[in-house]
């Protein structure tokens, strides 16, 4: 299962943008994205998922019993 930082910069990069260009057309300051991208604990949901939602995502809740682990 790959993280949250991970996922974002692998789908930043498919689509060849800059983290600057990515925060532009996800409506977020730049600092959003990386911070995202830096594994930053501390992070609005609200902007995380105005972030994925570029990519068709959103973060919910998951038990644990459903993830399998790698």
């Amino acid at each position: 299962m790959k993280n949250l930082s991970d996922f974002l910069k692998q789908k930043r990069k498919e689509n060849q943008l800059t983290q600057e260009e990515f925060a532009d057309r996800a409506g977020v300051a730049l600092t959003v994205v990386r911070k995202i991208e830096q594994g930053k604990e501390n992070l609005n949901m609200e902007k995380v998922n105005q972030v994925l939602k570029m990519f068709g995502h959103v973060l919910a809740p998951v038990d644990q019993n459903d993830i399998s682990q790698t």
